[in-house]
């Protein structure tokens, strides 16, 4: 049965995944980086979410769908680096580090794929 919702794409249920660790890892951050790192990053990866879901809404049209996942990628990366940060500042373990830029470079993998064949999730106009 073909995809009929977003929310049912492995990279949708992974990148929320991902946006989710942020939210609560960086519920421990200093306070100092309530409008650096915590806010940015928090929007970042669930841009990705948000962004996905625009794409999949528009669908119809590939050049919207692409402009659309490129966007998702975009804020993947920046989600990634985020990540960076918050080890390199100590804020998270490097064991959670790489847990979670595994789980982000999965997400882009998957993104790369979409972008690579867009035309398996558009939809096919009626006749």
């Amino acid at each position: 049965m073909a995809v009929q919702n977003v929310k049912e794409l492995i990279v949708y249920q992974k990148a929320y995944q991902q946006a989710m660790e942020f939210f609560g890892i960086s519920k421990q951050f200093p306070s100092e980086e309530t409008f650096a790192l915590t806010s940015q990053g928090r929007r970042a990866s669930r841009s990705v979410c948000q962004n996905l879901r625009e794409a999949w809404a528009k669908r119809r049209y590939e050049a919207h769908f692409i402009s659309k996942l490129t966007d998702c990628d975009g804020e993947n990366s920046e989600t990634d680096t985020c990540w960076d940060f918050a080890r390199d500042c100590n804020y998270i373990t490097d064991e959670k580090h790489l847990d979670m830029t595994n789980l982000n470079h999965e997400v882009g993998k998957m993104l790369g794929a979409m972008l690579k064949s867009p035309g398996k999730f558009l939809l096919i106009p009626a006749a």
